[in-house]
């Protein structure tokens, strides 16, 4: 059986990893040079891009750059539940 993630769950990884996007990019903006760092920074960002991808294929798109993966063949991204109506956030 393919079970999807919940909204709600969805949301909070996609929060948690982009914390830690943004924590790691102010750190990197004194230490540049800090090859550790930087790897963390592209994985974490690599897995919030890939949640926020399929947060948009299952319920809809969080930023228009995920628009695509929700609303390909109309632009109806509109029309579904904001993330804070029906206790998504």
């Amino acid at each position: 059986m393919n079970e999807h993630p919940g909204r709600k769950e969805l949301l909070n990884r996609i929060n948690e990893v982009s914390f830690a996007v943004d924590d790691v990019k102010l750190y990197l903006n004194t230490h540049p040079w800090d090859d550790e760092a930087l790897a963390y920074f592209q994985e974490y960002s690599k897995q919030r891009n890939e949640a926020l991808r399929e947060y948009a294929r299952l319920y809809g798109p969080l930023t228009v750059d995920t628009a695509v993966y929700s609303c390909s063949n109309k632009w109806d991204w509109i029309d579904e539940p904001w993330p804070w109506q029906e206790g998504g956030c």
